[in-house]
């Protein structure tokens, strides 16, 4: 390997920030996004086995089959069209990629998906970044580039640190500055909103949406993910987004799933139970640790004092059989690492207590 990619891995060896995979089999699980539990029961099972698609959608991996789920989904999320991708990542690049312009402006919370980042790169566009759900910063890169067509990128829930954007205020802000407001709901679709409709819908914000991308891989515990937004729009994401054109479609099973998930009768009874695991950790979390987290949300993300005492507090719970994720940078801003713990409907009263317990040593 060459001598510069040593070094790059090197530099993260010295400074603690080394990646390595991990699996957690027979742990208690407080580390996956799988917040609803439907990735460990039969509510998404498929009878029958599915062949490949053999395509990408543009050539043989399309069917009305297909085109009628996505309708569905559209219908339920309450939007006029709906575009499914082979994942976030996937859509998240497609949109980001092909819909700004050169000389549109691009402003996204600094706390987006990598794959936000990622997509923006390979666009034309100039892009700025501004403070994390910090509606004045925000205001003060919208007055610098007034005049200019801009797009405001911001999640629902955010992925790390689990707490919620301010959008009320973004989208006053996106109609007086004539701006598009493209929405990730990858962690918040299936939690928040009724019939986990994403947290938009719960606040009635949807319509002021340009975009709305659900992701199935989180609470749905399924794959995959759906662009929500106007029927022009899909039209344009079909011919311009080159991570929907020039790649294999998932196989039909996929987008039943999708959909089995999305419109699942029992996803009440299990955002229920999510709800109470979190009220009760939050009940035994009080004053003990630092967190900005949002009460009611899954993602509860804890500071330490430093680096050595976030290793400790991972380590210690890997020894009692608990799998939480120590996040480092550059996942999150150097000086912002934590401990990332997901609550799901499956976790037991006595799994948080042996969580909090050990957090406690």
């Amino acid at each position: 390997m060459d001598q510069k990619l040593h070094k790059k891995l090197n530099q993260r060896r010295e400074k603690g920030t080394l990646r390595s995979l991990s699996s957690f089999e027979g742990k208690i699980d407080f580390a996956s996004n799988d917040y609803l539990g439907f990735s460990k029961n039969n509510l998404l099972a498929i009878k029958h086995r599915e062949k490949g698609a053999t395509g990408s959608r543009l050539i043989s991996g399309n069917s009305t089959h297909i085109e009628s789920i996505e309708q569905d989904l559209a219908q339920f999320f309450e939007a006029e069209a709906g575009l499914c991708f082979n994942s976030g990542y996937d859509a998240n690049i497609g949109v980001m990629s092909s819909i700004p312009q050169r000389g549109d402006v691009v402003l996204f919370d600094e706390f987006v998906h990598a794959s936000v980042r990622d997509g923006i790169r390979l666009s034309l566009a100039k892009s700025l970044s501004f403070k994390h759900n910090d509606p004045k910063d925000l205001r003060r890169l919208m007055e610098k580039h007034r005049g200019d067509v801009i797009y405001i990128v911001i999640e629902g829930l955010y992925s790390m640190h689990g707490d919620l954007c301010p959008l009320l205020e973004m989208v006053n802000l996106a109609k007086e500055f004539n701006a598009y407001i493209i929405l990730d709901e990858a962690h918040s679709a299936g939690v928040f909103g009724k019939k986990g409709r994403g947290f938009a819908h719960g606040v009635d914000l949807h319509e002021s949406c340009f975009i709305r991308l659900v992701t199935f891989g989180k609470a749905y515990g399924a794959h995959g993910a759906v662009v929500l937004c106007s029927a022009d729009l899909r039209e344009y994401l079909i011919n311009f987004a080159r991570s929907f054109i020039y790649t294999t479609a998932l196989p039909v099973s996929a987008y039943e799933r999708m959909k089995m998930a999305a419109l699942a009768p029992e996803i009440d009874e299990y955002r229920r139970s999510l709800q109470h695991r979190i009220a009760y950790f939050q009940a035994k979390k009080s004053g003990k640790f630092q967190s900005e987290s949002a009460v009611n949300s899954p993602i509860q993300f804890i500071r330490f004092k430093d680096i050595s005492q976030l290793k400790k507090a991972e380590n210690t719970l890997k020894q009692v059989g608990i799998f939480a994720k120590a996040i480092y940078a550059p996942t999150v801003p150097e000086g912002s690492e934590g401990l990332r713990i997901s609550l799901h409907s499956f976790n037991s009263e006595e799994e948080i207590d042996a969580l909090m317990d050990s957090l406690s040593v």
